[in-house]
């Protein structure tokens, strides 16, 4: 039975109303003012509020390697929005190109003439133990923990995640572990009779309880990777 449930997508940024620009672009998801309870945040939302995206403004900038990216699916990589980004990969050199963002935040492009539009494909992240931090959160979600070996190397992915607007999580095996703050994180929604303390009990560790700014909790999993959690919504 899963504990949570998938909610949203956030995003650390220097500059929101750029990076909404982009974000918006490369996602097809509309630009909507947020509340004005929230200065220095961007929203972008699609068909359903699963596909909303927070811009969350930070000083600082982005100074390692991603540990969690996005996977877009794209008709072409001719498109405006990729227009004189940074290639990290050469053509051909894998069945995706990866490039970097306008803040320098890497992103894979799968090339899909059968999309019309550019739009969110899979969640990415680096793990040093991906089999175990797959199965972790399949758990949670409610998703199924799949082991896939590629040309490219062996890794598990989570499916089958309800209301997920991506297709999977994708965790890639890395030899590092994780050193600084994650710039894109995903909330969940505690399922009813759920707890916080019953994630921290399946090995969460949590960072910061509901307080007078704001009104979620702030947990990492098992391999550092912080999430935040939400009440459960009233019925």
């Amino acid at each position: 039975m899963a504990l949570v449930r998938f909610k949203d997508l956030c995003i650390d940024v220097r500059d929101v109303e750029s990076a909404a620009d982009f974000w918006g672009a490369a996602l097809s998801l509309e630009q909507n003012d947020p509340l004005e309870a929230h200065p220095g945040v961007g929203m972008l939302r699609g068909a359903t509020p699963q596909q909303t995206v927070w811009l969350n403004a930070v000083p600082e900038p982005k100074t390692v390697k991603n540990r969690v990216h996005l996977d877009l699916r794209a008709p072409s990589l001719d498109l405006d929005v990729f227009a004189g980004l940074a290639r990290v990969t050469e053509p051909g050199e894998l069945p995706w190109t990866v490039l970097r963002s306008p803040e320098g935040d890497e992103f894979c492009v799968f090339v899909d003439e059968s999309v019309a539009a550019p739009r969110l494909k899979d969640l990415e992240v680096d793990a040093v133990d991906h089999a175990r931090i797959g199965r972790w959160w399949a758990e949670l979600l409610g998703g199924e923990a799949v082991r896939d070996e590629t040309p490219h190397g062996t890794y598990t992915f989570v499916t089958g995640v309800p209301d997920a607007p991506f297709e999977d999580i994708d965790f890639a095996p890395v030899p590092e572990p994780k050193l600084v703050k994650n710039r894109l994180h995903w909330d969940v929604t505690l399922e009813p009779g759920v707890e916080v303390a019953d994630l921290v009990d399946r090995g969460a560790h949590l960072l910061r309880s509901p307080d007078g700014t704001i009104s979620w909790s702030v947990l990492t999993d098992q391999e550092g990777n912080e999430f935040c959690v939400f009440a459960t919504p009233e019925r």
